[in-house]
């Protein structure tokens, strides 16, 4: 309980200076590595309470799990020499117990570890070595697999393209008259056994899935991104099966090529499945962090594509699937995944491109994987025309330009249809801005939170992408609720922190997310509770707000939300947390736009004017609760859950030319 009592405001401004997620699974077999590990001479590295220091993760889908295969993880910054060593050592303490094992694999790129296969019964040898920071059962990947498409994108691209796509799949037919001479198949190749004794790898099998994906990105009748070069890395076998392990090797591969032949920009294609994978999630963040966009198939199986990697890694883009209706693309009893990891969908459904049966066959695919061929086309065009976008640049270009709101979501639950994104790619315009300029829209995208849990000191945690600034921050609860938000800072990365209510149900916190070069977000408080809180001079504008009501005073938590203040301009009056951004000119400018009067159980928006983004949402009130004020789309989603009026304001800004210098008059 936090023990201050009333309200305080805060105020975030720009400075014009400038799981198969593989999770912790305690079964039976996971205590007996315990117990051995506790027994063992060694014992225990020192300050670790009876538990050893590495992790022990497995996949969250058992039939998927790889027993007797190992992914043994370094702490991240360990030295590449380490990695030998642990090897080494691993293998003498072992050997010692008369338990031989093999390193199929070491990493050095994307991650700092090795894949060792070997016996159960020594896993607990791995778990207590130096640098070790978790140990992660290996498991399998799954590829998930004019035209209508070509007609929902507007207008395939045709030029020139400097980007390239490195697509790791199976095989690619790269003779095929739609990607002859666009299609370099790379010499790595990293996939498991088929499964069976009967299988028949005839090239239009083991082809079929690559040439098809490859088509759709860079064919010359059915491309997104006509003429785009793909290089093909295999990672998947005939049967369109991997493994993690395989899949880490293929980013390794990726970036050592790329630092040995850089190219103007690069884009990965992942069109494949596992469970939550920490170790592949890690790889693929670390994939981005160097400069390449990472696109990824959302899933095929009508679940939360959260429980799924890479499809659950934050700082990838996840493509979920539409029909030519613009609904979810539904196969018998799977069909797209859906929920909060996704960013947007594509077409996925009865997909026309190239066949692997001829060089001039054509076919049809469904599944997420052809939907993010069609992100990852249209990623290559951000990119050829704009070699110096950050993926995370490429990602609001792509939201920025998508068609909303045509996905009808009631087959959904009431969190996924919350926490969803109702957006369709389509291709930017010839001659699009990338980069907010004086007189053009920010570029801004809403993260919600998973949902809190039900304990009134539970809270939920929404982050931007790296390359952001968090510019608002707002709550949601669907029964109203919640106490309120707080900005904080974790790892120099501002935090949106929503609060459950006392009586809860959970409650989302949804940060304000927005590219702009140069901005830096700030907090800044209240001085005290019902007072002001503004920015720092007149060259900060108040773009956002946050309000926290302390747990002793949860019993008042329908008091009014924060509202401009009628005395000073830049501020909110504080009965709330309130954040804003200083900028590097061209700076942001702001107005608060309200709403009408919401009346009992009833939901409004308020939109910006055109021209202008929301950066964050308030609600005002005298004692009805209100649900949550929510940027959505142009404007603001809000909803009142209570018998006394309510009304919105939503924070409007766009770039703008700095303001001329004054003049000395004669």
């Amino acid at each position: 309980m936090r023990p201050v009592s009333g309200w305080i405001g805060w105020a975030l401004c720009l400075c014009a200076s400038c799981t198969a997620v593989c999770a912790q699974d305690r079964a039976e077999d996971d205590e007996t590595v315990l117990e051995r590990i506790r027994d063992d001479d060694g014992g225990l590295q020192p300050g670790t309470g009876g538990e050893p220091a590495a992790e022990f993760l497995k996949c969250n889908k058992a039939a998927w799990r790889m027993p007797g295969q190992y992914l043994v993880v370094l702490h991240q910054g360990t030295h590449e020499s380490q990695v030998q060593r642990t090897v080494r050592r691993l293998r003498a303490r072992a050997a010692r117990r008369g338990n031989p094992l093999e390193v199929l694999q070491t990493y050095s790129g994307v991650l700092q570890g090795f894949l060792v296969k070997m016996s159960h019964d020594v896993l607990h040898l791995a778990l207590k070595l130096p640098h070790v920071q978790y140990v992660e059962e290996d498991s399998s990947i799954f590829a998930q697999s004019a035209p209508w498409n070509l007609q929902r994108l507007l207008q395939p691209h045709g030029g020139v393209s400097m980007a390239e796509v490195y697509l790791m799949d199976g095989s690619v037919q790269s003779s095929h008259r739609e990607v002859e001479g666009r299609v370099l198949i790379t010499d790595f190749n990293n996939v498991p056994e088929e499964d069976g004794v009967r299988v028949h790898r005839q090239a239009s099998q083991c082809d079929g899935h690559g040439t098809h994906l490859a088509g759709v990105v860079t064919g010359s009748d059915s491309g997104v991104a006509r003429g785009v070069g793909v290089n093909l890395v295999r990672v998947l076998n005939c049967q369109g099966k991997g493994t993690v392990s395989g899949a880490l090797a293929g980013l390794e591969f990726i970036r050592a090529t790329l630092l040995a032949r850089p190219v103007d920009a690069a884009v990965v294609l992942l069109p494949f499945i596992g469970g939550f994978s920490r170790s592949l999630n890690a790889a693929c963040r670390e994939t981005v962090a160097r400069g390449a966009a990472v696109v990824a198939a959302a899933g095929n199986y009508r679940e939360d594509a959260c429980l799924y990697s890479p499809a659950s890694e934050p700082e990838v883009i996840t493509l979920g699937a539409v029909n030519s209706e613009d609904q979810l693309m539904s196969q018998g009893a799977g069909g797209t995944n859906f929920g909060r990891c996704v960013d947007l969908f594509a077409p996925g459904d009865d997909i026309v491109s190239a066949s692997s049966d001829c060089s001039t066959c054509f076919t049809s695919h469904s599944g997420t994987s052809q939907a993010a061929a069609h992100a990852a086309g249209i990623a290559a065009v951000i990119l050829s025309a704009n070699q110096m976008a950050s993926p995370v640049q490429v990602l609001q270009v792509m939201l920025h330009y998508s068609v909303s709101n045509t996905i009808n979501f009631l087959s959904l639950s009431e969190t996924h249809r919350l926490t969803t994104p109702n957006l369709v790619a389509a291709m930017p315009p010839t001659g699009f801005v990338l980069l907010p300029r004086a007189g053009v829209e920010l570029l801004c995208r809403s993260v919600w939170s998973e949902r809190s849990g039900l304990s009134n000191a539970d809270a939920a945690v929404s982050r931007c992408r790296v390359g952001e600034e968090m510019m608002g921050c707002s709550s949601y609860a669907p029964d109203g609720a919640r106490v309120g938000e707080t900005l904080t800072e974790s790892s120099g990365r501002m935090e949106c922190v929503a609060y459950n209510g006392l009586t809860g149900n959970g409650v989302f916190a949804v940060a304000r997310c927005c590219v702009v070069d140069g901005l830096q977000c700030r907090a800044h408080a209240s001085p005290g509770p019902g007072r002001d809180a503004q920015c720092a001079g007149p060259q900060n504008h108040l773009t956002g707000k946050e309000r926290d009501q302390p747990a002793a005073d949860q019993q008042q938590a329908n008091r009014p939300f924060l509202r401009p203040s009628d005395s000073k301009q830049n501020s909110f009056w504080g009965e709330g947390h309130v954040s804003i951004l200083s900028p590097l000119p061209p700076a942001p400018r702001c107005l608060y736009n309200p709403s009408g009067i919401l009346v009992f159980f009833s939901q409004v928006e308020v939109t910006c004017p055109s021209g202008w983004t929301v950066t964050d949402c308030s609600a005002v009130s005298e004692g009805s609760a209100v649900v949550g004020s929510v940027p959505e789309g142009s404007g603001c989603r809000i909803r009142s859950a209570g018998e006394v009026e309510a009304e919105g304001v939503a924070v409007c800004c766009r770039v703008t030319p700095p303001d001329p210098p004054a003049t000395t008059p004669n």
